[in-house]
């Protein structure tokens, strides 16, 4: 029976037509289990999860291994419950479910099978499992048998296993090395001070690859979040270290196979140390995270290449990863059809590659040569069979920009005509938060108003589509229609960022209040009595351990980015409660920043924000005129570390009158001109009508 098919998932569509009698996760599933008196199959894994390394398991080649297979499928739908779920769309799953996985096997993957009691308690586990025995590892015939065996002879013994993980889950708490609060949950611990992030810059240069940028070695995934965090603190201290360190790494990532230096947009992560090789998938939420990072690198800078990488991702975003409804699809798969192969044969990178045969093809001899030096082509190649992924080395500027353009523009028309990959057209929520921050920011620093319309779009249709009457967020959509999943924390707090970012850029405070109703919820349904805060809401779903993790994954731990929009949205509003709610969340970096700064880098990018003030700037003035421009450009463009700026029409004097956003409350003109006022907790220097002196009063650091 097909119970995938009316699914909003692409990855559970994939395996609607699979001979496995797949349920989607739920109580029916539990209750068959339960009526059949069988072990239940949880299978996790995701759309484009198919990865090259051996180290990290497939998701798809064991879907075309063993559920593809009808002998295993009829064993699976005779002797289990077999569940799919896909991990983007339900990270709480996934998160309580790894955890089990990494503490029995000490590593974990994707897809993640893990073989559970009828009431939803695991106790056996492991990631991908061939269809042979192969390497020390049994086929998955097998383990299925195994299994069947243990649940059929060894029941108690299989119910004591299941019940000794469930307890040891839910003893599990957060190491923050600190005494117990009176509610009986981990006491949060002071906020971060100044030494703190100076640790945890110590710690990253440690760990620094001076020679090929980014850290530690391969696979090498982009560090968004440190980048982020090196950018800021390098603004608020003057820190050299740290700005050396965010430039090496930029510069390395745009020159290597990791960007695409045709169409602009970065691959999940390279394969080897030195950024050259990619895993070809490409994510929404990277993009978002480092389209933001060049532009802030460019913003502290002012560097070409920066500004150039940051818009050809913006563009990237708007032209292959939006939906038709305003929204931006989750990935784009790292497998595509050979061109001319007839066969339908989906290889990784064949969308992206090239050989000096091909170049030929599209350019000709002397312009293929060319473009062969550019980009690193070479007869023996840089991937496989030949074929090279585009670098740029540093001969990029032995040619004009001018045939450097033409070159590049004649190869992305050739490579527009290949099958292209697979897209993702799910809408995830916390992802399009990080788009509208990345798209709205990018197009204020370079006046492009398109990017700013396509930031409102998506805004839009996250008010309209994910966000219900009682400010409670649908994790996914799928043209235009919610899904039935919760927002997760991750949701909450990043769709609040994008709101606000948003609300910087085009003044509009209608974004600051959604993104305090958004917050008002974090308070309420996510946050512990001690300050420390919950992946999902307590009225959501139970499971086996409410999911609880604060360290960075591929995007910002959903507990530091509520801390950094909470610490956005008290600047804006002078809210006492929301400032404490982010100090206290901040707390955990204090203990974990010295120690895994890598893996609490928002965190620590947050600090530098509530270190610095966040400092809060209000522009008045008419919206047509130039000096009011002039004056929300200045405070835009400043590296000040989380600076918010609100700007608005001056007050009309009239009774009762009410602000859009109540950090312009009380702003007046000055002798009849725009003015700016920079302000720390709504305490303001005294406002000013030129551009530098503003600047000026941005600047400053410790």
């Amino acid at each position: 029976m097909n119970r995938l098919a009316n699914s909003q998932s692409p990855y559970l569509l994939q395996h609607a037509s699979n001979p496995v009698d797949w349920w989607p996760w739920g109580e029916e599933a539990m209750t068959e289990a339960k009526r059949r008196d069988v072990p239940i199959l949880l299978s996790v894994g995701y759309a484009s999860c198919h990865l090259r390394l051996l180290l990290i398991h497939w998701c798809h080649v064991m879907a075309h291994e063993s559920f593809e297979d009808e002998s295993t499928a009829g064993f699976l739908n005779e002797h289990f419950v077999s569940v799919k779920v896909d991990r983007e769309e339900r990270p709480d799953i996934d998160a309580v479910y790894m955890e089990a996985v990494q503490a029995a096997t000490g590593q974990g993957g994707w897809p993640m099978t893990v073989f559970l009691t009828p009431e939803a308690e695991p106790f056996y586990f492991g990631t991908y499992f061939p269809p042979a025995p192969k390497h020390g590892m049994p086929s998955f015939r097998q383990v299925l048998e195994g299994i069947k065996v243990a649940w059929t002879d060894r029941r108690e013994e299989v119910g004591e296993v299941a019940g000794r993980i469930v307890r040891e889950l839910s003893e599990r708490t957060l190491a923050f090395g600190v005494p117990t609060a009176e509610d009986g949950g981990p006491a949060a611990p002071q906020p971060p001070t100044v030494e703190d992030p100076h640790k945890a810059l110590m710690g990253l240069t440690r760990d620094f690859d001076a020679v090929r940028g980014g850290f530690g070695g391969a696979p090498k995934f982009p560090p968004s979040m440190t980048l982020e965090f090196l950018l800021r603190h390098h603004a608020r201290t003057g820190s050299t270290a740290a700005l050396q360190m965010a430039q090496a790494t930029c510069e390395a990532m745009a020159r290597g196979g990791i960007y695409d230096q045709l169409g602009g947009g970065f691959a999940r992560y390279s394969v080897d140390a030195s950024w050259v090789v990619p895993h070809f998938e490409k994510m929404l939420y990277d993009n978002a995270l480092l389209c933001r990072v060049y532009a802030h690198l460019w913003r502290a800078t002012g560097s070409e290449l920066a500004r150039r990488v940051a818009l050809e991702t913006a563009d990237f975003l708007v032209r292959e990863m939006r939906t038709e409804q305003g929204g931006f699809a989750s990935a784009l798969d790292a497998d595509s059809a050979v061109p001319g192969d007839v066969s339908g044969k989906h290889v990784e990178g064949a969308y992206y590659v090239w050989t000096p045969a091909q170049l030929r093809e599209v350019l000709g001899e002397q312009d293929a040569a060319l473009a062969a030096a550019h980009f690193g082509v070479t007869e023996d190649g840089t991937f496989e069979e030949g074929a090279s992924v585009l670098q740029l080395p540093d001969t990029e500027q032995l040619m004009e920009a001018g045939k450097i353009a033409s070159l590049r523009a004649r190869l992305l028309a050739a490579r527009a005509e290949r099958p292209r990959p697979g897209r993702d057209d799910k809408v995830v929520a916390a992802w399009n938060g990080l788009a509208i921050a990345a798209l709205a920011e990018t197009g204020a620093y370079f006046d492009r108003p398109d990017l700013v319309q396509a930031a409102t779009d998506a805004a839009d249709l996250l008010v309209r589509t994910h966000m219900d009457w009682q400010a409670r967020l649908f994790r996914t959509s799928l043209d235009g229609v919610a899904g039935a999943n919760a927002g997760v924390l991750e949701d909450y707090a990043d769709v609040a960022e994008g709101f606000l970012a948003l609300s910087g850029v085009t003044g509009e405070g209608v974004w600051v209040d959604f993104a305090g109703l958004l917050l008002d919820t974090v308070l309420v349904h996510f946050t512990a009595p001690n300050g420390s805060l919950y992946d999902t809401a307590d009225d959501a779903e139970a499971l086996i351990r409410r999911p609880q993790d604060p360290t960075d994954n591929a995007t910002p731990s959903g507990w530091t980015a509520a801390a950094g929009a909470l610490l956005s949205y008290a600047a804006y509003t002078g809210s006492s409660p929301h400032r404490e709610a982010a100090e206290r969340a901040l707390g955990v970096v204090r203990v974990l920043g010295p120690k895994v700064p890598r893996f609490i880098s928002w965190g620590l990018a947050v600090t530098e924000a509530l270190l610095d003030g966040p400092r809060e700037v209000a522009v008045v003035g008419p919206h047509d005129h130039p000096s009011t421009g002039a004056l929300h450009r200045t405070a835009l463009l400043s590296t000040a570390p989380g600076l918010v700026v609100a700007v608005g029409e001056p007050p009309s004097g009239a009774e009762g009158e009410q602000v859009e956003v109540p950090l312009l409350a009380g702003r007046s003109l000055v002798d009849a001109r725009p003015a700016a006022y920079v302000c720390r907790h709504f305490t303001c220097d005294a406002p000013t009508s030129d551009p530098e002196i503003l600047q000026e009063q941005l600047a400053g650091q410790e």
